[in-house]
């Protein structure tokens, strides 16, 4: 075998190699995102927002409207009370926070959601 020809099976092994544990490292599932009604937003003295949303009654959560906290008011821009909504949550900080949210249309009762 030519040596052009092993370096460059040394690099394309490696190159295998280095993407396969680039991918095991980044491992975490892929985001959830739940449906919820926009009930409230609201500011504590410290400077921290917080959102409550009604989630929907077949969610498997032991309360229906639950408070989260915002890291950015710019999250809510445009999205007023009582709309629909997906959203996505991590628990940073000790708290339950808004990765992510956006306007959805309304869930129908008896059919489908996406």
């Amino acid at each position: 075998m030519s040596r052009a020809w092993c370096r460059t099976m040394v690099v394309a092994t490696t190159s295998v190699i280095i993407m396969s544990a680039a991918a095991a490292q980044t491992n975490e599932p892929p985001p959830v995102f739940t449906r919820a009604r926009l009930a409230s937003s609201f500011d504590e003295p410290g400077g921290k927002h917080y959102v409550r949303l009604k989630l929907l009654p077949r969610s498997k959560m032991p309360f229906t409207t639950q408070t989260f906290r915002l890291p950015d008011r710019s999250l809510l821009a445009d999205i007023p009370e009582g709309t629909w909504v997906k959203f996505t949550s991590r628990h940073i900080d000790g708290e339950n926070t808004v990765t992510s949210i956006h306007t959805v249309a309304e869930c129908q009762r008896f059919q489908p959601c996406d």
